[in-house]
């Protein structure tokens, strides 16, 4: 477990969560699925949304070390998929950020805030292609492999659906489908996960360098992606909970239900950065 990587941990998880929400409440707004009340309290409530966001770019910050290295990553724009990751990155958090603020202000034209809106989820698609390419090294042999950006899009969507339930509750949406859809949503994300693991498992048994294995260099990869597993199960059966028992959807159990699955998908990115071996070696 690579908890001396946390901030890259903590960065990506919570960046993909982020992106993964702001995609689903996107979709609804555009799609005109809640009503004018609904839609502004669901406004007020994505500062949520934003404060996780923020707090994945302070963790990315404290691995670079200063906001001065963030600005000399940029310079490879282009041709650097971290520098693509971080302009990105800043481009989406911008968008999205300006989209929200003139939304919560009630300012400017809905012409302009669609605008921003849109152009904030086609950034933030990039944002997360751009994540997952900065992985895809060859002389990582862990990490080169489909199953990386795979495992980056299934957390992107259990925990993305999951923040964007949540902050559908805090806003007491009127969007009786939506308490269906996205506990569903949540159901096949952890199916995905699931996969992902057994596959994953397969993938590293076969790996081995002069020196090691790559089974050795995480010897509690089991147990760890069992924990992981467990918690997952967990927060989606809670999440589920309300559509079984066909009642409403409440913040209190919800919130519960999301930090078991960030949590969950957390030891999951600590069990990823552990993986790092280079080819040869």
């Amino acid at each position: 477990m690579a908890w001396h990587e946390w901030p890259l941990i903590v960065f990506t998880v919570l960046a993909q969560t982020s992106v993964g929400a702001f995609l689903v409440l996107a979709t609804m707004l555009l799609t005109k699925q809640l009503s004018t009340g609904a839609e502004e309290r669901l406004h007020k409530a994505m500062f949520g949304l934003w404060a996780v966001m923020g707090l994945g770019f302070l963790a990315s910050i404290m691995h670079l070390g200063s906001p001065l290295r963030a600005m000399n990553a940029l310079n490879m724009v282009g041709s650097s998929w971290l520098s693509n990751e971080i302009a990105s990155g800043s481009v989406f958090f911008a968008l999205g950020g300006l989209f929200w603020l003139l939304s919560v202000l009630d300012k400017g034209s809905e012409a302009i805030r669609k605008g921003l809106m849109i152009g904030a989820m086609v950034v933030g698609i990039v944002f997360m292609y751009a994540m997952a390419m900065v992985y895809m090294i060859d002389t990582v042999p862990t990490w080169y492999t489909s199953l990386t950006p795979a495992a980056f899009v299934a957390t992107m969507v259990v925990s993305g659906a999951a923040l964007a339930q949540l902050l559908l509750a805090v806003a007491k949406h009127d969007s009786a489908g939506t308490d269906k859809a996205l506990p569903i949503i949540g159901l096949v994300g952890l199916f995905a996960v699931a996969i992902i693991v057994m596959q994953l498992s397969t993938h590293l048994g076969a790996i081995e360098t002069s020196v090691t294995s790559a089974l050795a260099v995480v010897p509690d990869y089991t147990s760890l992606q069992t924990t992981r597993l467990v918690l997952l199960s967990a927060g989606i059966a809670l999440w589920l909970l309300p559509l079984v028992r066909r009642t409403q959807m409440t913040v209190a159990p919800m919130l519960v239900a999301f930090v078991l699955i960030v949590g969950s998908e957390l030891i999951g990115r600590g069990v990823f950065y552990g993986m790092h071996i280079t080819a040869g070696m």
